[in-house]
């Protein structure tokens, strides 16, 4: 992170009312995160629009396991998709229902694509994507020979110098 500056925001006192609600329930301590962490949020979304951005996402499924050969035609698309599937997690909810997250990264157009066919699944019952780009939200200085993070009590992560 650079240094801070300091900005002025003209808003309407209704919705400002409505904005310090909101992220008093969220459990923010300022505003200035919250105006920080949406700004964060609004960068990332422009960029993991465009087809080559560098992304990482989770594909979320429910699904029903005794769909005819449903749980092996989601494990045949990960498998030919195997270059930007990094890890596979998978729950049992109940006796017929199944949780599935796959996470992935590549190209944008890469991780859309393959979302789109897991979720368009016939016994899909559900399923979401979210992508991120590692290169809007990190901006700090790399490489970590000399920084390691630590999760702070405020639930976002800091960095902590290391003497040598």
């Amino acid at each position: 992170m650079g240094y801070l500056s300091r900005i002025g925001v003209s808003i309407d006192s209704e919705l400002l009312r409505r904005f310090d609600s909101f992220i008093a329930d969220q459990g923010y301590d300022n505003r200035s995160e919250a105006f920080r962490d949406l700004i964060r949020d609004r960068l990332v979304g422009s960029v993991v629009v465009a087809a080559n951005a560098p992304v990482v996402g989770t594909v979320t499924l429910i699904y029903d396991h005794h769909t005819r050969l449903l749980p092996e035609k989601l494990t045949d698309l990960q498998h030919e998709s195997h270059a930007i599937v990094i890890s596979t997690l998978h729950a049992h909810l109940d006796h017929e229902n199944c949780l599935e997250v796959v996470v992935l990264r590549g190209k944008s157009r890469d991780v859309q694509n393959l979302a789109d066919r897991l979720i368009s699944t016939k016994g899909v019952q559900h399923g979401r994507l979210v992508m991120s780009s590692p290169e809007t939200v990190s901006r700090h200085p790399h490489p970590h020979h000399r920084e390691k993070h630590r999760e702070s009590p405020g639930r976002k992560q800091e960095r902590v110098r290391i003497a040598r």
